[in-house]
């Protein structure tokens, strides 16, 4: 029994033995392991360390990332700095900022915005007054006047001879008007006149008023001083234009008078572009001085036609480039001087416009040219709409239509008002003339408009 019992002892012991061994390679075994497992892990974190601060210093491209376009990624965004200076990152649209909007601005698109469509076509018009009342020879402004005004709440009035009596008659009537104007639209209206000077002074020719009547601006333009002799015309005029209640004086005439026998005669500052350039704006700048404004009349020029408007249809048979070395020259320095209104005259150039389409009413003169290429951004004024060269060949309605897709901002004069507004808005709502071009146009006159002052 006790040899069996040792033996046995013994076994337990080895077995022990064994057991304690095995369990002590294991620790071993289990502990290298762990320790390669951390120098493992270490050395990838060290790689993957690396590998960000090359990309930190060279980004990947959109192509070369494996980042899904659904999956934005720090890898994906592309700096600034990287972006090129002529070409913006059109993908990226927090790379291109928005144009900032004025406070003026942001005020004129709230006031468009609360306007029916009848009130914005209505603010397109410049009428004659007796046009507007349905009264000939009107001189007062009372009931009829604001009735009309209620409604058809144009943009502004023209006065001629025949409205005019005397200082008193006609500071009350336009203080009256004005007063109807704003109370129906809050706005003020553009309360205009032809006092060119010479034989166009609607006021001064008239002997009730004690204001001078200058000689033609051909004349002054002839005198020894001559700038200073303008200069003071158009403040003096602009002077008692405002004391009785205007506020836009379509002048000056900056035709330049290339033809010998052309229709603007003596009315022009001359046939030299240059001169007639600098001199137009000299007078238009003693308007504004004195708070008027002018209007630089007929673009392209109707000195280089013997044909009158009034009567028929006028052509110009020059090309763009001869126009540019001379009518234009005015109206690009009226531009260049930041003319408020510019009238466009119903002379035809079939040369540049390739049909016979009045310069009031065709795209090429007032959008391509005037705007696009000259870059005015002010009112375009038509001439009167009833005129022969634009009656003779269009209804009231075309007139209107063509005027407004043209580019032209302020249509003067219809031969039916009603009518005419009433083609504006058809168009419109058929969409043959979007709603956002008439906006255009309301958004220029309604900056000139909040800079007039009573």
């Amino acid at each position: 029994m006790n040899r069996n019992s040792e033996r046995h002892k013994k076994i337990v012991r080895q077995r022990i033995i064994t057991a304690v061994i095995t369990l002590l390679i294991l620790g071993v075994i289990s502990v290298g392991i762990y320790y390669a497992a951390q120098i493992l892990l270490m050395k990838n974190a060290e790689r993957r360390d690396k590998e960000a601060a090359k990309a930190a210093q060279e980004p990947v491209t959109v192509e070369e990332s494996a980042t899904e376009p659904d999956e934005p990624s720090d890898d994906w965004y592309i700096s600034e700095n990287e972006v090129s200076e002529n070409e913006p990152a059109k993908d990226n649209p927090e790379s291109v900022s928005a144009p900032e909007i004025s406070a003026q601005d942001q005020e004129i698109n709230a006031m468009i915005e609360g306007m029916t469509l009848d009130q914005k076509i209505y603010q397109l018009f410049i009428v004659k007054i007796d046009d507007l009342t349905g009264v000939e020879n009107v001189t007062v402004a009372r009931d009829t006047t604001k009735e009309a005004l209620e409604k058809y709440p144009v943009g502004g009035i023209i006065y001629f001879a025949n409205n005019i009596v005397d200082p008193n008659q006609l500071t009350t009537m336009l203080k009256n008007t004005l007063e109807y104007g704003r109370e129906i639209t809050s706005l003020p209206l553009f309360l205009c006149v032809d006092e060119e000077n010479g034989s166009r002074s609607r006021i001064a020719k008239n002997d009730k008023f004690d204001v001078p009547l200058f000689p033609e601006m051909w004349d002054m333009a002839l005198s020894e001083n001559a700038a200073e002799t303008i200069k003071d015309a158009g403040r003096e005029t602009g002077r008692y234009m405002k004391e009785y209640g205007f506020n836009v004086d379509f002048a000056p005439v900056a035709d330049v008078a290339t033809s010998s026998e052309n229709a603007i005669g003596k009315r022009s500052f001359g046939s030299d572009p240059d001169e007639t350039a600098r001199l137009s704006a000299l007078y238009a700048s003693g308007l504004e001085e004195s708070g008027i404004l002018p209007c630089y009349k007929h673009y392209p020029g109707l000195g280089d036609t013997e044909q009158d408007t009034h009567l028929g249809l006028a052509s110009s048979r020059k090309t763009e480039k001869e126009l540019e070395g001379s009518d234009l020259v005015p109206f690009e320095n009226a531009v260049q001087n930041g003319a408020v209104f510019i009238m466009a005259g119903h002379i035809s150039c079939p040369l540049v416009t390739g049909d016979d389409t009045p310069s009031s009413l065709s795209d090429v003169m007032i959008t391509q040219v005037l705007r696009e290429k000259m870059g005015y951004d002010g009112i375009v004024i038509t001439d009167s709409l009833q005129m022969q060269s634009v009656t003779d060949n269009y209804t009231c309605s075309e007139a209107a239509k063509l005027a407004v897709k043209a580019g032209a901002d302020i249509l003067l004069m219809p031969t039916d008002l009603e009518e005419a507004a009433n083609a504006i808005k058809d168009a419109v709502k058929n969409g043959e003339i979007k709603e956002e071009r008439i906006d255009d146009s309301l958004r220029r006159i309604l900056r000139v408009k909040q800079t007039l002052t009573d």
